[in-house]
């Protein structure tokens, strides 16, 4: 954050993080799996990561390929 952003919220820095008096605070078991429907996603990276690597070496086999056509 910027200084200039800080300065709206200077006055709610401080203060501890709300409770609420009526309600337990839920366990962290329980918050983590609401968003373990996120997770289904976790081995997307993995591959597009894996298909640039083929992309790259293809393409470095070409280049080689093209110098000793040249």
């Amino acid at each position: 954050m910027t200084d200039d952003s800080k300065q709206g919220y200077a006055d709610i820095f401080e203060l501890p993080p709300h409770r609420s008096p009526c309600r337990t605070p839920m366990p962290r078991a329980e918050r983590a799996a609401q968003f373990s429907s996120f997770a289904a996603l976790s081995g997307h990276d993995r591959a597009i990561l894996d298909q640039m690597e083929k992309h790259i070496l293809a393409f470095e086999q070409y280049d080689q390929f093209e110098d000793v056509a040249d």
